[in-house]
């Protein structure tokens, strides 16, 4: 219960500001530029996750510390809104790929659906050599 708060906690306090006119493949360019991505993994630690930011119609980026990690959902991606909370509900410590995120209406706060989490993509920083 703590955790489903937190997530959603997060997703009021941090709500994506995103260019209107960029398309979402735009938009996941701009918030990855200077980084390079990892090896998938199916799950990421909840207590690390600073703040969560929806793609809409495309994806949501969880950041853990300078890490981000983009999570392209199995199912329902096409229904994600930058003005969505976003309300997860886990059973431990771990947010992972087989969970589902509740999607809820910022403006009437009335449940809109859900999505079906896919693997998450890490995405760090490109370290310049000295």
């Amino acid at each position: 219960m703590l955790k489903t708060l937190f997530i959603a906690a997060l997703a009021v306090a941090a709500p994506a500001v995103a260019a209107h006119h960029d398309t979402p493949d735009m938009q996941l360019q701009k918030a990855l530029a200077g980084r390079v991505a990892g090896k998938p993994v199916n799950c990421i630690r909840l207590s690390g996750t600073d703040s969560s930011e929806i793609i809409a119609g495309k994806a949501i980026l969880y950041r853990d510390g300078g890490r981000l990690y983009v999570n392209v959902p199995r199912a329902g991606a096409d229904t994600l809104r930058d003005d969505d909370i976003l309300v997860t509900r886990t059973f431990g410590s771990q947010l992972c790929s087989i969970d589902t995120v509740n999607l809820v209406d910022r403006a009437s706060r009335f449940p809109r659906g859900f999505v079906s989490l896919g693997q998450f993509v890490p995405y760090s920083r490109v370290t310049k050599p000295h």
